[in-house]
Order: C-alpha cells, then sequence, then structure tokens
C-alpha cells in the first residue's frame, strides 16, 4: 500500500494519469482539477464517454509515450490495467523516481486532505453516494463527493464539488482497496459473499470489511443497514474489537433517528417515513433505494451536527435533495422509449446489477414501481468465478420478471475461461427450475432479435402500460437494450 502523501492544496500540483479514460480516475481527475491541480494523462486512442468530461476540462489523453512524463510531473497516478514494467510512461516515471500510485491509493491520498467519509458495501455504493451528493448540493457544507459512476444529479459527472472541507468517496472492497482510506465515518450499506476469486468465502469478505471499520478514528461513526444481516454482523465484530466506535443504524430494523416506513408508490414516486425527518420520497424504484436515501440522509444528518448544525432545520433542503436524485449511469437508467411492432410503448432501462441480491431487489422494485408494464429482462452474468460460486442464487434471482434471456458469461481478464465449470447456458438451464419462461442467446446480435421478437406481441390484458425491457449485468450486454431501441425506431 502507498504510503504517498499529498499536499492539503493542489492548486498548481501536476498530477499525470496514465490510463486516464477509466471511470475512476475520470472522477479522480475531476476532484484534483477543482482544486486547482495541473492535469496530463495518456490512454489508448479508443474513444470513450468518459472523454466527454474530459474534454469539458479542456483535457486531451496522450498517446502513451515516455514523454508525457515532463520535469512539472510530481505525481503519477496509474490504472491497475498497465503495468509498470511494460508501459512507457510508468517506465519513465520510474526511472524519474517520482511517486506512483494506482487508483485506490490516490483516492487515499486525496481523503487524508479533507474530513472524510467512505461509503462501502457489496450492494449499493454508487447510488448510495450519488444521493449523499445530491443532498449535500442542498445543504452549507463546503463538500466534494466522488461517485463510481455519472450522476445525472451532477450535471451528468463523477464528482459534486462545492468546496472541500468534506469529502465522500464510493470506496470499493475488492482486494481490500478501501483500505487505503482514511475515514472519520462510514456508510455500509451491505456485506454478503462476493469477489470469490479474491474471498473465497463469505468470513474472508467480511473480515474485509470489519478491518475498514476499525480504520474509524476514536468515537467514529459507522452507519449501518439494520436490516442486513451481513452489515449487522460486521459492525458487531467491530466493536468487540473497538467498542470506542459509534454504531448508527438505518433501516426498518434500526431503532432511534433514522428507522425507516415503508410507503405507498405512486406516479413515480416512492414515499417513505424516516423516524426524524417525517415524510420523504423519491423518484427512483425499489425498496433497495429507499434505504439507499435513509443512509444518505443519515450521513448529510450526521455531518451538519458535525459541523454545529441542527438537521431538523435543514428538512426541507433534505427532502428536496431527495426529489432531485434521478439515478446514475447503468443505475436503473432509462436509455430511451419506444413503440413496438404493433404500437405499444416501451421503456429500456440497463442496470449495473451483477450479483444475486442486486438483481432479485432491482427487479422487485421496478415491478411495483412500473406496474401494469411486462418485464423482459436480459442478463449477462459476470466472472466464472461469482457465477459457479451462487450459481443457485443467480438462477433464482428473476422472479419478477415476466421473461429471461440469458448471455453468456462475460469473463474476467484475470479468469481461465476455458477451465470454467459454468457457462451462460448452464445458468439458463438452472433458471428453468424458478422461471417458467427462460430462453438463452449467447450472443448479442440473437439475443436482440429474440428481446424484438417479444416486443412484437400483444403484451396482454395483464400489462396495459406495454413493455419494460432491462439490460443487466456489469458486462457490455446494454448493446442488446441499444440495438433492440434502434430497430424499434427505425419501424
Amino acid at each position: 500500500m502507498s504510503q504517498v502523501r499529498f499536499p492539503r492544496e493542489f492548486s498548481g500540483v501536476h498530477f499525470h494519469f496514465v490510463g486516464i479514460k477509466g471511470t475512476g480516475m475520470v472522477a479522480l481527475v475531476e476532484i484534483l482539477h477543482a482544486r486547482g491541480a495541473v492535469i496530463t494523462g495518456s490512454d489508448v486512442s479508443e474513444r470513450f464517454y468518459t472523454d466527454e468530461i474530459l474534454e469539458k476540462l479542456g483535457i486531451s489523453a496522450l498517446p502513451f509515450s515516455e514523454k508525457n512524463i515532463t520535469d512539472s510531473v510530481q505525481f503519477v497516478i496509474y490504472s491497475s490495467a498497465y503495468s509498470v514494467e511494460k508501459n512507457p510512461d510508468l517506465i519513465e516515471a520510474k526511472k524519474r523516481g517520482l511517486p506512483m500510485m494506482l487508483y485506490s491509493e490516490a483516492l487515499g491520498a486525496v481523503s487524508g486532505t479533507s474530513y472524510s467519509c467512505g461509503v462501502c458495501g457489496v450492494h449499493g455504493k454508487t447510488t448510495t453516494t450519488g444521493l449523499v451528493g445530491t443532498l449535500l448540493k442542498e445543504l452549507p457544507l463546503d463538500s466534494q463527493v466522488l461517485a463510481g459512476s455519472i450522476i445525472k444529479s451532477f450535471g451528468d459527472s463523477c464528482v459534486m464539488t462545492k468546496g472541500h472541507e468534506y469529502f465522500v468517496a464510493e470506496t470499493c472492497e475488492y482486494q481490500r482497496h478501501f483500505m487505503a482510506f482514511e475515514p472519520k465515518k462510514i456508510i455500509l450499506t451491505s456485506v454478503e459473499s462476493d469477489h470469490q476469486d479474491y474471498y473465497p468465502t463469505y468470513e474472508d469478505i467480511r473480515s474485509a470489511f470489519v478491518d475498514y471499520i476499525c480504520k474509524l478514528p476514536t468515537g467514529g461513526q459507522v452507519i449501518f443497514c439494520a436490516d442486513d444481516k451481513g452489515a449487522c454482523e460486521a459492525v458487531a465484530l467491530a466493536k468487540e474489537k473497538r467498542s470506542d466506535i459509534q454504531a448508527i443504524g438505518y433501516g426498518e430494523k434500526a431503532a432511534g433517528d433514522y428507522k425507516l416506513t415503508f410507503g405507498r408508490v405512486e406516479n413515480g414516486v416512492h414515499y417513505f417515513t424516516v423516524a426524524s425527518l417525517g415524510e420523504c420520497a423519491i423518484c427512483v424504484p425499489g425498496d433497495h433505494n429507499v434505504r439507499n436515501a435513509t443512509a444518505a440522509l443519515a450521513l448529510s444528518c450526521e455531518l451538519l451536527k458535525n459541523a454545529g448544525k441542527n438537521p431538523l432545520d435543514y428538512t426541507e433542503d433534505l427532502k428536496r435533495g431527495l426529489k432531485n436524485f434521478a439515478g446514475g449511469k447503468r443505475r436503473s437508467e432509462i436509455v430511451g422509449r419506444a413503440k413496438t411492432p404493433l404500437g405499444q410503448d416501451v421503456i429500456f432501462i440497463d442496470d449495473y446489477g451483477h450479483h444475486p441480491t442486486a438483481i432479485k431487489t432491482t427487479l422487485a422494485g421496478f415491478k411495483e414501481f412500473y406496474k401494469n408494464h411486462k418485464i423482459i429482462v436480459d442478463f449477462m452474468s459476470h466472472t466464472y468465478t461469482r457465477t459457479a460460486a451462487l450459481l443457485e442464487e443467480f438462477a433464482s434471482s428473476f422472479e419478477s420478471a415476466d421473461k429471461v434471456i440469458i448471455n453468456k458469461i462475460y469473463g474476467s481478464a484475470r479468469e481461465d475461461a476455458s477451465a470454467a465449470s459454468v457457462t451462460g447456458e448452464i445458468l439458463a438451464e438452472h433458471a428453468k427450475k424458478y422461471h417458467g419462461d427462460v430462453s438463452y442467446a449467447g450472443e448479442f446480435s440473437e439475443a436482440a432479435e429474440l428481446g424484438l421478437c417479444f416486443l412484437s406481441e400483444p403484451s396482454g390484458a395483464d400489462f396495459p402500460d406495454g413493455y419494460v425491457f432491462v439490460t443487466m449485468g456489469a458486462g457490455d450486454n446494454w448493446k442488446v437494450g441499444k440495438k433492440i431501441l434502434g430497430m424499434c425506431a427505425s419501424l
């Protein structure tokens, strides 16, 4: 783990990013740029959606070259996709003895320059962080927030900036990356078995969260989901080691200020009540997002208290912030609307859900939110290790969908696909044990044709409002929805 410390002020400090187009890297670029840093970076020539963010900042990605490491470069931040032994920028930086660090290490160094809060958990990190940033925009707190994806209410950016006395960031458990972060407060949304290539057992991943919680300073706060068994266990274990840590629960099973009561869903709005604030509402679907919103409210209120302010004086600001949250990229994102070949309405949604629990809760949220719509989901599982370890959990997670299409598995570069014990076709066969309408379409062209075929049928009397077509997973099967949307548009 890098021990590099950043100066408290970044004005005029030159950072060079290797692999600058990565989502996390661009978010970090935005953070540093907003604080006055000088930024250069290199990457491949292929265009990514992050190019638009860089262009707004006036930054061009350079081709990889040792010439990028000029005398003015003070720090080099690099993506794990590039080797210190092979990348020309990194070879030159090493030769010059410049401080070099991975994204997670650089994020940790940034956290040391502010009063920082980490958002963690197997599910809900990005949405919860986006909600926190949307709330803080409404509050009199100098704050900067970094989410793991583009958030609409951040102005289609990964970052919200209005000062940087307080810094809130999404922090990742994979390979214990979050251990580089220096949190004063933590939100913990959930703990479940995941990343089986690194955490073979549930106890392994739970231990990582326990260790992260124990990084809190004396009297630090962990704001945890009282409805999540794993989160409760991790907090209890951390408290055994560190009795000084303040554990603040949120959710239906919580006691105190952040006890949650679910309310009605009406006209695209999900109402709920938080004990200390009264009735609140969000305009994104799913009980899981109501919990995420409650977590964001809890952190925002605790930060107000930290600043010597009474959260009750800002109740209307907090509620307005919730209403302003419109989701993030690949998080229940509406990517288009069209008419089916029969003239029925179809809403196209893309979602990053790639763990059985996330799939199940997200689809259940769609079913409640989009009443009277027939739901078709196209799912691409991510990594052979995760799919094999949670095969039955994946297979049984589609109950809220009316039709299911399963693609081939999106493997990781860390895996040997030829040695895998599971395939997308095997997952589809297992899913048929739990769901009456499952099809396997390995390739995207095949999935798009099948999806259009399903949309060419009448939705039926039970679904008078038409269809919702969902692409789901951490792979690139969003292309299926985009392809069908184009087909519908050309009819």
